[in-house]
C-alpha cells in the first residue's frame, strides 16, 4: 500500500508532495525590526548623518540614551527625515547612580533620570525605557537591592501610565537577578502591564543558557538585546574578552534561541549592542542580525 492509500485508510486529508513542499517553503523566520545602539555609530557628524546611514544599511529604528546631550528638535528632524524608528531609549544613570543605592540622594538622581528618560522615549516616539534595576556590591546586599529598587520604581510608574511607556529591565552583570525564576518573579511583584524584561541574549551565556530564561520569561519579554560570547574566550582570555567575538562565532546557539522565542510568540525590536564602527563594520552586524533571524523555527 503507497503512503497516499495508507494516509485514506486511516482518514488522513490527503498531502501530496507538491503540499508539503510549499508548506515547507511558506515557513518564514521571526518577525523582528532590527536597531542598534546610536553610540554604536562613529560615522557621520551630526545625527542626521548618523541616521541616514543606518537608514540605509537596512536598520529599522536606534535607540538612544536619555538623559543625553543631543538636541530634541534634531533627533525628531532626523526620523521625520529618513523614517527611521526610535523604539526606546536606555537610562544612562543607572550604572553610576543605582537606584538599589544606600544613599537616598543617589536613588533620587537616578529617579529623576528615569522619569526624563520615560518622557524622552515618549517625545521620542517609543515605547520602552531600559532600565538596571539595581546592583548588588560589598556596600549593597542582595535583599537590600531586592527591596530599595522596587520602592524607586513604584514611584516611576505614575510616570510610565501618564506617558505609555513601558519599564523593561535588562539582565547585566550587575550581581542582581541571576536566574529567570528570579526575573519573572521581580516583574510580576509589580503585577503591571507596563513593566516587562528587556533580554538581553549575550549577557546570559557566561552563567547559563539565554533559551531557558526566554522559556520562564514567556510574555514578559517586551524587547531584545543581541550580542555574542564566547565561553572559550572568557577561560582562555577573561570574562570581558568573552564578548570579542563576532556575533555567529560564539557559544549562544542561535538555532536553538530562534526555536524558544517562536515558541513564546516573540516579533518585535532586536537591538544590536556590540562594538560598533564606521559603515562597513555597522553592515557587517546588519548582516549578522539578518541570518540570525532569518534562521527559520524547527
Amino acid at each position: 500500500m503507497n503512503t497516499a492509500a495508507l494516509g485514506m485508510s486511516l482518514g488522513l486529508p490527503s498531502v501530496s508532495a507538491h503540499n508539503l513542499s510549499e508548506e515547507i517553503s511558506n515557513k518564514q523566520g521571526l518577525n523582528i525590526k532590527k536597531s542598534l545602539k546610536y553610540g554604536m555609530i562613529k560615522a557621520g557628524n551630526t545625527v542626521l548623518d548618523k541616521f541616514k546611514l543606518v537608514k540605509e544599511i537596512g536598520f529599522d529604528g536606534v535607540e538612544l540614551d536619555s538623559p543625553n546631550g543631543l538636541d530634541a528638535k534634531e533627533i525628531l528632524d532626523a526620523k521625520e527625515k529618513t523614517g527611521l524608528v526610535i523604539p526606546g531609549v536606555v537610562n544612562s544613570y543607572h550604572w553610576k547612580y543605582p537606584l538599589s543605592h544606600p544613599d537616598t540622594a543617589v536613588r533620587e538622581k537616578c529617579l529623576e533620570s528615569c522619569k526624563q528618560a520615560l518622557r524622552d522615549c515618549k517625545l521620542y516616539g517609543g515605547d520602552t525605557v531600559l532600565i538596571v534595576p539595581g546592583v548588588v556590591n560589598a556596600e549593597t546586599s542582595y535583599e537590600e537591592a531586592w527591596i530599595r529598587s522596587q520602592v524607586e520604581i513604584r514611584k516611576l510608574i505614575p510616570v510610565a501610565e501618564e506617558t505609555g511607556v513601558k519599564i523593561a529591565f535588562e539582565n547585566v552583570w550587575n550581581n542582581f537577578i541571576l536566574s529567570p525564576l528570579e526575573a519573572a518573579r521581580y516583574v510580576d511583584d509589580f503585577n503591571h502591564p507596563l513593566v516587562g524584561w528587556y533580554f538581553d541574549i549575550g549577557n546570559i551565556v557566561r552563567y547559563g543558557w539565554p533559551e531557558h530564561w526566554i522559556q520562564t520569561l514567556n510574555r514578559r519579554i517586551m524587547k531584545l538585546d543581541v550580542k555574542e560570547y564566547s565561553r572559550v574566550k572568557q577561560r582562555e582570555e577573561g570574562v570581558w574578552k568573552g564578548f570579542k567575538v563576532e556575533l555567529l562565532e560564539g557559544d549562544c546557539n542561535w538555532p536553538v534561541v530562534i526555536n524558544a522565542l517562536d515558541k513564546i510568540g516573540y516579533s518585535g525590536w532586536a537591538s544590536a549592542e556590540v562594538s560598533g564602527g564606521d559603515e562597513v563594520r555597522l553592515r557587517t552586524i546588519y548582516e549578522k542580525m539578518d541570518e540570525i533571524f532569518n534562521i527559520i523555527p524547527e
